[in-house]
């Protein structure tokens, strides 16, 4: 079986492929709008990690009501939300895609779904919804990265990613400036996956290296 998880190069989505790989072929997904390269940088971190990898892109129309929500409200949650709902029902609107993962974890705000509208998506296209990171807490993720990832961690203007705020604040920054951003984006910490460890058979581990 085959499953289809959305990818932004984080820590996240990357232990939710992880988790995924002994009962699916596991395939990145990351959604662009075309404003920034932002398929290029996930794909060097798939990759990395050894996952297949492919872009998929959102209409603009998406990032607009993006844009325009989180202008109204001087908040992204909404319009991170937005967003992450357009890509998993384009996801399930493909015919050839059965199971759709993300990397969404037990605490987290944003991005995430509603109970009714997951099975709405699930009932209006026949596809199955995971997040396998939902029974997980902020710590045991930690836990979990500490010993599978490679990863570096900065605020978030600084870490070179592929999530949809990085085009978000993209779309503001070219319109409104970057004081905007601060105005409207808390501080906050992002990840950057750069690889995957090795696991070594006494529970050890190393950086995978590459040829």
């Amino acid at each position: 079986m085959q499953v289809f998880v959305l990818f932004s190069g984080g820590k996240d989505s990357s232990l939710a492929a992880i988790l995924l790989e002994p009962f699916f072929d596991v395939e990145l997904v990351t959604f662009s709008f075309s404003l920034l390269p932002v398929g290029h940088i996930a794909r060097e971190t798939a990759e990395s990690l050894g996952f297949a990898h492919r872009v998929v892109q959102l209409e603009r129309s998406v990032l607009e009501q993006a844009y325009n929500l989180v202008i109204e409200d001087g908040f992204p949650k909404n319009a991170i939300n937005l967003i992450h709902r357009a890509a998993v029902e384009k996801l399930a609107a493909d015919n050839d895609i059965s199971f759709i993962a993300d990397g969404i974890r037990r605490d987290d705000r944003v991005p995430v779904l509603e109970m009714p509208l997951i099975r709405s998506i699930e009932d209006r296209h026949g596809v199955h919804y995971i997040s396998p990171l939902k029974g997980y807490g902020r710590a045991a993720v930690n836990e979990l990265v500490s010993r599978h990832l490679v990863i570096e961690e900065d605020r978030s203007e600084n870490v070179i990613k592929a999530d949809y705020e990085t085009e978000l604040r993209e779309l503001i920054r070219q319109r409104d400036g970057p004081e905007k951003i601060t105005e409207v984006f808390p501080a906050h910490v992002q990840s950057h996956v750069i690889e995957r460890k090795k696991v070594q058979p006494n529970g050890s581990n190393q950086a995978c290296t590459h040829d």
